[in-house]
């Protein structure tokens, strides 16, 4: 099945694309597609700790299962605000 991934900010540089296509087999959760996409992108694996995951703009678990179509979202923390 396919994917749409959206990269932001910091990992956008990283990859060196902001959208990429990406296939997948059926019943793949988010977690699983991540493990794929850092062993593909390595210098993205020291920010899985912070990543923050969306599935069709919404914020998502890893345990959220893919389904064909969807637009995965790869984002680092926001930080900001006045002290």
């Amino acid at each position: 099945m396919q994917l749409r991934v959206r990269l932001f900010a910091t990992y956008r540089e990283i990859v060196g694309a902001k959208d990429l296509a990406w296939t997948t087999d059926p019943g793949t959760t988010l977690g699983q597609f991540l493990d794929a996409f850092l062993r593909r992108h390595p210098k993205l694996a020291p920010h899985r700790d912070t990543m923050m995951l969306a599935v069709n703009r919404s914020f998502a678990e890893p345990s959220t299962v893919l389904k064909e179509g969807d637009e995965v979202a790869l984002l680092p923390p926001v930080s900001g605000g006045a002290a």
